[in-house]
């Protein structure tokens, strides 16, 4: 800990987190989980983007909402536990909104799945992909979704260097962070000569 010449104080992360979410010596352990947690996402993925009931009507998961927001007769405990989120999935039933969203399920599957592969956003890609992990959790799913989870919250936490063997080595640099353009916004531009 450290003060600043405003008197701020200034927290320096514990060794083993700034090993493992600093440097790029162990940029290999995020590589293995990275392709791991992307062929999770792309195998789920193809499935559905080969399956009429998902990709033309969305039936599948207009089924899937059907059974998880159904209030089973007591005792039996309900799918869903949040009645906030039951009522959310019922509201997109009302709406057809199955139609579109199983399609946008499908495809977004995909695409966190070939990001964490090629490591390309990889902060980014693993914040979607957790995203939709806790949405099925919140849906009754647990099955692989809470270890995927946390994979995904581990990869966020190492968006510095998780994506260090793959295309964010370059992709960050070139474009940079919202807090810190990248190299591409700091191009000099030539002066006219005389």
């Amino acid at each position: 800990m450290s003060k600043s010449m405003n008197n701020s104080i200034t927290m320096s992360d514990p060794p083993v987190a700034n090993a493992l979410f600093n440097n790029t010596k162990l940029a290999w352990i995020w590589l293995i989980v990275r392709v791991y947690l992307g062929y999770e996402w792309i195998t789920a993925a193809l499935h559905k983007l080969e399956s009429a009931a998902w990709m033309q009507g969305g039936s599948a998961l207009k089924g899937y909402w059907v059974n998880a927001v159904a209030v089973p007769d007591a005792p039996a405990k309900p799918v869903i536990t949040y009645d906030w989120y039951r009522s959310f999935l019922q509201f997109l039933l009302d709406h057809n909104s199955y139609v579109w969203f199983a399609k946008l399920v499908a495809v977004g599957e995909l695409l966190v799945g070939i990001a964490l592969i090629l490591g390309i956003f990889v902060g980014i890609a693993a914040f979607f992909g957790g995203l939709m992990n806790f949405n099925y959790m919140l849906a009754g799913t647990t099955s692989t979704n809470p270890m995927l989870f946390l994979l995904a919250v581990l990869l966020m936490l190492a968006w510095k260097t998780a994506g260090y063997w793959g295309l964010d080595r370059f992709a960050l640099r070139w474009l940079g962070t919202p807090w810190k353009p990248g190299d591409i916004f700091h191009k000099k531009t030539e002066s006219p000569q005389s």
